[in-house]
């Protein structure tokens, strides 16, 4: 019997609690746990009272209520889909209770747009000595990707030299400007200097400034732009033979104008300012007013291309692949009420969370993906709505 303890109810959260709740022969009890309860309820009520079996007001800032309600539900594991600030305390409340804990996105400070494993890293030991397992990253990108390129090292070379993960949101939604995932978090992420792995030392972009127009299967041509992104520090780490790894996302025009007017004035500032008598962040303020991403599925039209290239050795000679899922956002709201942003990550929490639970992923201590035997995984990708492709390339389409 397994009982998990899932934290959110945004639109990841969302994928993911109707994915479980289609398994139970994975997924005995689920219970679901947010600051806001009516979102918890509507899931519930969604899904059926039979598979999620309670619901609970939680603020996920707080370690000592996190851990109070762990000790309540008494999961085999939680699976945090909240925000990326809250990782630490509920990982606090994990190792205060012995439970087992999995993430999609790595810990950053709310009072710095600055993301890195250092700090979820920092915990090895005291999981390891407690005999708990995290898993970090159980999302797209990053987690799929990186288990994209552990099976590229597994399957199709002795070495791998050159990696680029690059990210196409082929889709209209329809929208003057929205985010395709919670906007504090992916402006945040966007404004910030780009960074990228060459020949043994991290390098610095200004933010947007490098760019290559990539062709992406089922797409077309797609203006990308190098970021940095969280999976580079892993994978550069456990796959110390690369010479580069760099991160791609595709913007538009349309897109990138009006950040770049939000930003000039300020909205994207994450600086509280005075207001009528309080304090306010301009970033939160701007949250409020912009489309609610989880709103986004119906008309949304279009399909994602996320994938990996991979250039390296194998038997002497240099090859390059292309490992991608395409995800059509019109079949995703079809089938979970979802746009495909969210279900490319709902669904690999729900497919991390399985390894985990039957024991294939095990081992006490804080892991990334790209740690463990990528097959499993990559076989019920295939089983539940990512299918994935490898093409084998003439040449890489970046230039050396």
């Amino acid at each position: 019997m397994s009982r998990v303890l899932i934290i959110g109810a945004g639109g990841v959260a969302a994928v993911t609690v109707k994915k479980c709740a289609r398994l139970p022969e994975f997924f005995d009890e689920i219970f679901l746990a947010s600051r806001t309860l009516s979102k918890c309820e509507a899931l519930q009520q969604e899904v059926g009272a039979d598979r999620v079996k309670g619901v609970f007001a939680l603020d996920a800032d707080n370690a000592s209520e996190v851990e109070a309600l762990i000790n309540e539900v008494k999961p085999d594991l939680v699976i945090n889909l909240a925000l990326p600030y809250q990782d630490l305390p509920i990982m606090d409340a994990c190792l205060a209770t012995g439970t087992d804990y999995l993430d999609t996105a790595n810990y950053e400070p709310k009072d710095e747009a600055k993301f890195e494993y250092s700090w979820q890293w920092a915990y090895q030991d005291k999981f390891k000595q407690k005999g708990i397992m995290a898993l970090l990253g159980s999302g797209f990108d990053p987690g799929v990707t990186n288990v994209y390129t552990a099976y590229a090292a597994k399957h199709y070379f002795d070495e791998i030299h050159y990696l680029d993960i690059v990210d196409c949101n082929g889709g209209d939604h329809g929208q003057a400007f929205a985010t395709n995932f919670n906007p504090e978090i992916n402006i945040r992420e966007i404004t910030q200097r780009g960074r990228f792995w060459e020949n043994g030392e991290w390098k610095e972009t200004d933010p947007l400034s490098v760019r290559e127009d990539l062709d992406y299967q089922n797409i077309g041509v797609r203006a990308s732009y190098l970021m940095f992104h969280e999976e580079l520090e892993s994978l550069v780490k456990h796959f110390p033979t690369l010479k580069r790894a760099r991160f791609w996302m595709t913007f538009g025009d349309a897109y990138l104008n009006h950040l770049r007017v939000l930003e000039g004035i300020g909205m994207t500032s994450i600086e509280p300012v005075e207001f009528q008598g309080q304090k306010i962040v301009p970033l939160e303020f701007l949250k409020a007013v912009l489309p609610n991403p989880g709103s986004l599925a119906e008309g949304y039209t279009g399909m994602t291309c996320i994938g990996t290239y991979i250039t390296g050795i194998k038997d002497g000679k240099e090859k390059t692949i292309f490992i991608y899922n395409n995800c059509d956002h019109a079949k995703c709201n079809e089938e979970v009420g979802a746009q495909a942003v969210s279900y490319t990550t709902g669904v690999p929490a729900m497919i991390g969370a399985v390894m985990m639970l039957k024991g294939i992923w095990k081992q006490a201590g804080v892991w990334n993906m790209e740690q463990f035997d990528p097959d499993p995984f990559m076989d019920m990708l295939n089983q539940h709505g990512l299918p994935w492709h490898v093409i084998e390339c003439d040449e890489s389409p970046f230039s050396r």
